[in-house]
C-alpha cells in the first residue's frame, strides 16, 4: 500500500475589499433568449460589485446588440431536454418541440417568466449595464460576416474590435464564454 499525498486546498480569499483591480470579460456568442440573460445578469452583478466589466458580442451573440434583432430574440425548445412546463416538474416531450408554434409559445412563456421576476428586457438590460459603466464591444469578424454597419448597432456599443484588440482588452481579466 502506498501513501498518497494531496495538494493543499486552494481556498479563495473573499476578504479583499478592493475589487477595483478585478476585471471581467464576458464573451456572448449566442443570440437565443435563454443564452442572452446569463451574460447580462453576470455583467450587471459584476458592475454592482465594482468590477470592471466588458462584454464582447461574437457570432450569433451579435443579435443581442443589433437594433433590428435585440427586441426579438427567441427561445427554442428543440433539443433542450431541460425544457419544462411552468407548472410543476413536467417536461415537454422532445417530439412535441418541433411542432409549429412551439418556438413562439416557448418564447412568450419565457418572456413572461422573466418579466414576472422584474428582470428587464434585453435592450433595457443593456441600457442598465452601460449606465453602470459596463463596456460593450462587437466582434469585427462576426460584424463583417453579417454585413452589418455601425448604424445597425445598439448605441451603447463602444466599437467594433478585432481579435487582437480583444486580446489587449482582456489582458488579466477573468473570462466567461457564454
Amino acid at each position: 500500500m502506498t501513501a498518497t499525498t494531496t495538494a493543499p486546498a486552494i481556498v479563495p480569499n473573499f476578504d479583499d475589499e478592493d475589487s477595483g483591480d478585478r476585471k471581467l470579460v464576458i464573451i456572448c456568442s449566442k443570440g437565443n433568449l435563454d443564452m442572452a440573460y446569463p451574460g447580462l445578469v453576470l455583467g450587471n452583478a459584476a458592475l454592482g460589485e465594482g468590477i470592471e466589466t466588458h462584454m464582447f458580442f461574437t457570432f450569433w451573440g451579435l443579435d443581442m446588440i443589433l437594433k433590428s434583432r435585440m427586441d426579438d430574440l427567441k427561445f427554442t425548445p428543440v433539443g433542450n431536454t431541460a425544457m419544462h412546463l411552468p407548472v410543476g416538474d413536467s417536461r415537454i416531450p422532445q417530439f412535441l418541440t418541433a411542432f409549429p408554434g412551439m418556438q413562439g409559445m416557448s418564447t412568450k412563456m419565457m418572456k413572461k417568466q422573466i418579466a414576472d421576476l422584474g428582470v428587464p428586457e434585453v435592450p433595457d438590460f443593456l441600457d442598465q449595464i452601460v449606465a453602470a459603466g459596463g463596456h460593450l464591444w462587437a466582434c469585427r469578424m462576426s460584424f463583417d460576416m453579417l454585413g452589418a454597419t455601425e448604424g445597425d448597432l445598439y448605441d451603447g456599443v463602444e466599437a467594433v474590435i478585432n481579435a487582437t484588440d480583444f486580446m489587449e482588452l482582456s489582458a488579466g481579466a477573468q473570462l466567461l464564454f457564454i
